[in-house]
């Protein structure tokens, strides 16, 4: 199976334990040494809309992905 980054992009990210839905595919790491994929993140989501900043970034390594 293959999948561009554009395709990944905007893909709905959702937690299997708890079924919490974390957010959506905002960006994604690569190793520049090998080309693998590493990580994705998903932005923080915005405190108070936005006046106050917004939560840390969750990055979620590769190896934890289930499809």
């Amino acid at each position: 199976m293959t999948c561009r980054i554009a395709d990944l992009r905007n893909k709905q990210v959702v937690c299997v334990k708890s079924g919490e839905i974390l957010g959506y595919v905002s960006d994604v790491e690569f190793s520049t040494s090998n080309g693998n994929l590493e990580s994705i993140i998903i932005f923080g989501k915005p405190k108070l809309m936005g006046l106050f900043g917004k939560y840390e970034d969750i990055v979620i390594p590769w190896s934890d992905i289930e499809v």
